[in-house]
């Protein structure tokens, strides 16, 4: 059962008004299906149609962000509950444990980072639940054409490829995560070995 989402997306609106557009999209339908929003407490751009859009809707957001950042990223002081934390590597951690599955929108080098990080949390085995890609008028296409790369040239195996739901559109992204099962990966090491 999916309570709660952390949603990775752009501290910027993007050049495409349908970035916003599916984020607002994604953030109704989240509230509708009553699944709380964990995301990186940020009040501009994407990260902010999509918290203001789970607000409107009537549902609940959790924001987390560096202190450093409060100011930089303008933090949503309008959120549910806003937890300031002393870094990235603690905002990352604290989204991950309060979260029960991960999707990724149009975004930078954060948000990439971010996505990483999870997927290969999963593939290491250190957590079990459901990591995708809303894939916003083919957003993700290149990225998704070297991941099939690495797989094909054997960097990943076809099993750890298909860690990564994709989407083309919210109502679809969602609909994968809820029904995703865990996907049980041999554990190398402990989290806290890393």
């Amino acid at each position: 059962m999916m309570e709660s989402l952390c949603v990775f997306c752009g501290s910027a609106s993007g050049s495409r008004p349908a970035y916003a557009q599916v984020a607002t999209q994604l953030g109704q339908l989240m509230a509708e299906h009553k699944i709380q929003l964990i995301y990186g407490g940020g009040k501009v751009g994407m990260m902010g149609a999509l918290a203001d859009a789970v607000l409107a809707a009537g549902g609940e957001v959790i924001g987390v962000i560096p202190g450093a950042l409060v100011e930089r990223e303008l933090a949503h002081h309008g959120v549910t509950d806003l937890i300031v934390v002393d870094s990235m590597h603690q905002r990352k951690a604290k989204m991950s444990d309060l979260s029960d599955g991960f999707l990724a929108l149009p975004g930078g080098y954060g948000t990439l980072e971010e996505l990483f990080e999870v997927i290969t949390w999963a593939q290491l085995g250190f957590h079990h639940k459901p990591c995708g890609l809303l894939n916003i008028e083919g957003f993700f296409d290149p990225l998704l054409a070297m991941l099939d790369q690495a797989a094909d040239q054997e960097f990943m195996s076809a099993d750890c490829r298909s860690l990564l739901l994709t989407a083309s559109d919210p109502a679809e992204a969602l609909q994968q995560l809820i029904a995703a099962h865990p996907h049980e990966q041999p554990r190398w090491i402990d989290r806290s070995e890393t």
